[in-house]
This record gives structure tokens, C-alpha cells and sequence, in this order.
């Protein structure tokens, strides 16, 4: 568990104890990495296995929060606040990215460090807003919450998705086809804590194929364009038809074997500091 998991953890289960808010059970993401030898990491099923717990004690607000998320001093109040008045909406606050070394510990340290990602809304403190249609796509799993019922009706994130990659693409367009509601929430603001990365990511190459895929087939479009061009031009990949696979150099060698390598060991770095 990372720092930013703890801190949340603890908050959640001060704020059920002491306000009149609906209880909240903190639901941990895991972090980017490499997780045991050869195997990928389960995000989504980590995810519903959290909430199924935190529901199984009693709480009727999931908050979910990235391993390496640090929570504001007011995310909880917000999302608490958003929840009562939109039981009916999975709710986003901002999330900011720090720098390297930033460290924020004080509410006045928080403040000085908030610079929300500009792609997405950031509303006044206090203020929510629908999300408009062509927004689900900007959901983000770092931070979000949700009353217990309405996680229920989401039926959570689909566990076909392991590793890196699109599992939270396809629970905002389960979202969005059920007619679910996404809500921006001004000052529930989360803060992404600084580690080395690798544009685009390398080491994630083989999941972000395999679950662009999975989402393809289910939905008819491939998600993480982005990152799928960077390859292309990278040569790393080519398309083939409706998809895309790897291209393998002389020795049958994907063309990416080194850069992917150099990617593993950064995560590998990261991953035991």
C-alpha cells in the first residue's frame, strides 16, 4: 500500500466515525508497476474487490484512490457533499500532478501545490457539474467516488482487463450506456505523487494491445489512440485491419525489446523505493 492509500484509508474511517456524512470505506487502487514475476496486475478485480469489502462493513460512500494519490484535506467533505445531493452520480474531483520531490503535508502546502491536469474540468470549490456525453471519456480511476447503490447498478469495472490500461475507459462507457451519471466535483482534489515514467509506456506495450482489444470487441473503438500512434510511429506496432499488432525485426525480435527493457527497470526502481 502507498503512501497516498494509507492517508486515504485513515480519512475515510475518521470521516464515517465523526460527521453525519453516509459512512465512507476507501477503496485502494494499485499503482503502475510490475507486480509478481509474470504476472499482470488485476486493477479492475482489485477495484471491485475493494468495494465489496468496504460495502461488506458497512459503507455507503466509496471513495477510490490511486496507491500513489495523495487525498486533499477536503476530498472527502466534497465528494461527501456531491453524494448527498447525486446519490445517483459517480462522482471525479481534479487530480493534480506534482513535481519531483513535492511532499505537500499542510492544508496552506496543499493549497500552494494544486495545479489540476488542464484536460479535465476543475470547478469551484463547492460546485458539481453533469458531465456532458462526450466527457465520459475523460473518467479517470486515479480519484472517484460513488454511493454503495449506484456502484451496484454500475456493476463495477469488468475483470476481463488485467494490467495496464483501458479497464477505466470501459467503466465510463458502461456508465454512459446505462445512463449513469458523471459528476465534476469542484475541491475534492487528489494529488498524483511524482515517479519516473516512460512516454509512451513502453513496458505496457502487450497490455494496452491485449486490452485494446478487449474493448474494441465490446464496444467498437480502440481506446488510448495516443498512445497506440506513438508506437506506430515509433515502428513498434502496425495495423492489421479493424486492429494492430507487433512488428518484429529480422531476428523475429519485437523491434521495442530494448526500450521496454529500460522501462521495466525504471518501474522496477520505482516499485521498491
Amino acid at each position: 500500500m502507498g503512501t497516498g492509500a494509507a492517508r486515504a484509508a485513515g480519512a475515510a474511517s475518521s470521516a464515517g466515525a465523526t460527521s453525519p456524512a453516509p459512512t465512507a470505506g476507501a477503496v485502494v487502487g494499485a499503482a503502475s508497476g510490475a507486480g509478481a514475476a509474470g504476472a499482470r496486475l488485476r486493477l479492475a478485480a482489485g477495484r471491485n474487490a475493494g468495494a465489496a469489502a468496504a460495502q461488506g462493513a458497512g459503507a455507503r460512500l466509496l471513495v477510490f484512490l490511486d496507491a500513489d494519490c495523495l487525498p486533499g484535506p477536503e476530498l472527502l467533505e466534497r465528494y461527501a457533499e456531491a453524494a448527498a445531493e447525486h446519490p445517483e452520480s459517480v462522482l471525479c474531483g481534479p487530480v493534480t500532478y506534482l513535481p519531483e520531490g513535492a511532499r505537500p503535508r499542510t492544508a496552506r502546502e496543499f493549497a500552494v501545490a494544486t495545479a489540476p491536469h488542464a484536460a479535465r474540468p476543475n470547478l469551484p470549490a463547492g460546485e458539481t457539474r453533469a458531465a456532458h456525453d462526450d466527457e465520459y471519456r475523460l473518467f479517470w480511476s486515479l480519484s472517484f467516488a460513488c454511493a454503495d447503490a449506484t456502484w451496484r447498478t454500475s456493476g463495477g469495472f469488468a475483470e476481463l482487463y488485467e494490467g495496464y490500461g483501458a479497464e477505466d475507459t470501459d467503466f465510463a462507457s458502461t456508465l454512459r450506456e446505462r445512463r449513469i451519471d458523471l459528476r465534476w466535483v469542484g475541491g475534492a482534489h487528489a494529488y498524483h505523487q511524482y515517479h519516473p515514467t516512460s512516454s509512451p509506456p513502453w513496458q505496457h506495450l502487450d497490455d494496452i494491445l491485449r486490452n485494446g482489444a478487449l474493448y474494441n470487441a465490446r464496444w467498437g473503438s480502440w481506446p488510448m489512440q495516443g498512445w497506440l500512434a506513438a508506437f506506430e510511429e515509433a515502428g513498434a506496432i502496425e495495423r492489421v485491419g479493424g486492429g494492430w499488432r507487433r512488428v518484429l525485426d529480422a531476428a523475429g525480435h519485437p523491434v521495442d525489446a530494448a526500450r521496454r527493457g529500460t522501462a521495466e527497470r525504471d518501474s522496477t526502481k520505482l516499485d521498491t523505493a
